[in-house]
């Protein structure tokens, strides 16, 4: 939808009655709760809210969120999210004393205690979700378009100060980017934590592979919160029953919802499907502060916003509860406060960007003044085919040796280092392959090896035993847009497939979905991993720590997996080689941080 469009919609919004709710005794002191407010959309479809507002009259600004898993769904409660509650109050077990928790959902604030700090919280349930009627639909233009209509919505509201600010984590990050490129009247600041940006490299397809880690998410968290969806375990916390609206046949269910894996399967290049979804980063002038991760997800969305006001910070942890701690509600009081409230704090001094850099024994916050950070330099580790190492001199003799596609691959090992070394950036990795078949898929996985030769594993968004970096790709989507690369970040178009010969040699640039921060001390060794299927550590692996079982497939590492249908070992289970020194130098280019 044109912003002009917007614009005209906020001012039909700000002369039309508000929308009423029966309001419902919160059992909070100082807080009002009105309970499925009906908002209407362009369409003339009615999406129900949540409000969390002070009790006092007056005019607030507003943080708003929109999601898909249940704006009334306990997270103590729900079957799909006991575990995340469980780690949460194993970590914080405090965090039910400074509020009563009993409004905290899925990857969403703790509407308590804003309001208690003078906010509104505005939580919408998705069209197709909840109690929201309508076709589900995942990330699709119509459901950002009923972000944007919801956020004028609430700025002209009575108990509205006219600015609206954006706050989730992972789903309801991703939805800030796309919503933030319309500019819909009243968004004043958006704080994505944890989210991608771009919809087919970072959702869809991971170097041109597709992802079929989202039919887990689709299945056990978005479908039983679907619009209709009468046989759903979720319970109305409000209210004790089910908060899916009426009941619906199957097969109507069935026809209200897109299955995203699906829709990914009938697009294996990045086309229409994808360029809808993913925002036009030059639109995005909001001011910002975008929360990334050394391991899913991103700072894409930094990058690619125009924004003239927008921080960064990559954080390591997991998915869930680095955004509940008192660190983080204080970090997001301080920015939300001063462009929402016009409050002096300084926020404008905060580094630009703040990186938490690893090590093997913990870690330790740095701030810079951008990034990739200043002092930051690209570093070339040749591998040698030869000997199964790798070092930052050039190899001059030519080496080959191959692989089954299926099978584990290659390893190539540096010696111990030295001395204490950085690398804290985008990784690269340029690598000469050839397959027997005509077509082959790259998986990639940099790791620390400890004095003992155990990998040393960390903390991932999605999986407590990632490495320092995965990298994927498609070798016959092989092709790259020099325009739009980088030294350490290749572009790869992915608009169609250009078939390998068997037997010939081509250069590859793998895309790694993340970069990578580790302090390595003297005596560890780095180890760069390359085959033809998903990276994973198993449940005997040789690793610094005790292999925690957390995720359905616990063989892969990161919020990856592979096994598909298009994946056909005919073509993928071929023999591959990769070829080192000489002209046919291959290489990982790791951020070697020269000046700390």
């Amino acid at each position: 939808m044109r912003l002009t469009t917007f614009l005209t919609l906020a001012v039909t919004l700000a002369l039309a009655e508000p929308s009423i709710a029966e309001p419902v005794a919160s059992g909070v002191a100082g807080m009002a709760f009105d309970h499925d407010v009906p908002v209407i959309m362009t369409d003339g479809l009615q999406l129900r809210v949540n409000i969390y507002r002070p009790e006092k009259s007056g005019r607030y600004p507003v943080l708003m969120l929109m999601g898909p898993y249940g704006k009334d769904t306990s997270m103590a409660d729900a079957p799909a999210y006991k575990t995340s509650w469980a780690k949460l109050i194993a970590k914080y077990p405090d965090l039910c004393k400074k509020s009563s928790c009993r409004y905290i959902r899925f990857e969403a604030p703790d509407p308590e205690r804003w309001v208690a700090n003078g906010y509104i919280v505005v939580h919408a349930d998705v069209r197709g979700a909840g109690a929201s009627p309508g076709v589900l639909d995942p990330f699709s233009p119509r459901e950002t378009e009923d972000y944007a209509t919801l956020i004028a919505w609430a700025a002209h509201q009575p108990w509205s100060s006219g600015k609206v600010g954006l706050l989730g984590t992972s789903f309801q990050a991703i939805n800030q980017y796309q919503v933030a490129a319309l500019h819909p009247q009243g968004l004043a600041a958006i704080l994505p934590w944890e989210g991608a940006f771009d919809q087919y490299r970072e959702i869809g397809y991971y170097g041109g592979l597709i992802n079929v880690a989202w039919e887990y998410w689709w299945t056990h968290q978005v479908v039983p919160n679907q619009n209709g969806n009468a046989g759903t375990p979720l319970v109305d916390s409000i209210s004790g029953g089910k908060d899916t609206g009426a009941p619906l046949p199957p097969d109507a269910l069935k026809q209200n919802r897109i299955d995203p894996v699906a829709s990914f399967a009938k697009h294996p290049f990045d086309d229409a499907y994808y360029q809808q979804r993913t925002p036009n980063g030059t639109q995005i002038v909001t001011p910002m502060l975008a929360i990334a991760n050394w391991t899913d997800w991103s700072t894409e969305g930094y990058r690619a916003a125009a924004s003239k006001q927008k921080w960064l910070r990559i954080q390591t942890g997991d998915h869930l509860t680095p955004f509940y701690s008192e660190e983080a509600f204080a970090l997001q009081k301080r920015f939300f406060d001063h462009f929402l409230k016009g409050a002096p704090n300084g926020w404008e001094e905060e580094p630009r960007v703040a990186v938490q850099v690893r090590r093997p024994d913990g870690t330790a916050w740095r701030p810079a003044s951008a990034w990739p950070l200043p002092g930051t330099h690209p570093q070339r580790w040749y591998l040698n085919a030869e000997t199964g190492s790798m070092s930052t001199a050039p190899v001059s003799v030519v080496a080959k040796r191959s692989y089954p596609g299926s099978g584990e691959g290659l390893t190539f090992t540096s010696a111990p280092f030295e001395q204490e070394t950085e690398f804290t950036g985008p990784i690269g990795a340029r690598l000469w392959v050839s397959s027997s078949t005509k077509d082959m898929d790259i998986f990639a996985a940099v790791r620390l090896i400890d004095p003992q030769g155990r990998d040393v594993t960390f903390m991932g968004n999605s999986d407590p035993n990632v490495p320092l970096g995965l990298g994927y790709l498609r070798v016959s989507q092989r092709a790259e847009d020099p325009a739009k690369s980088t030294e350490y970040v290749p572009f790869h178009p992915h608009l169609g497939s250009e078939p390998m010969t068997p037997g010939e040699f081509y250069p590859t640039d793998v895309e790694f979905s993340e970069p990578t921060s580790i302090v390595i001390p003297k005596g560890y060794r780095l180890a760069l991993t390359i085959q033809g299927k998903d990276f994973g550590y198993g449940p005997h692996a040789n690793i610094a720590h005790a292999r925690d079982y957390d995720l359905p497939n616990s063989d892969n590492s990161g919020l990856f997996f592979a096994a598909h249908p298009n994946r056909d070992p005919a073509i993928y289970g071929g023999t591959d080689t990769l070829a080192t020194g000489g002209a046919q130098a291959s290489y990982l280019l790791l951020p070697h941080v020269t000046a700390r």
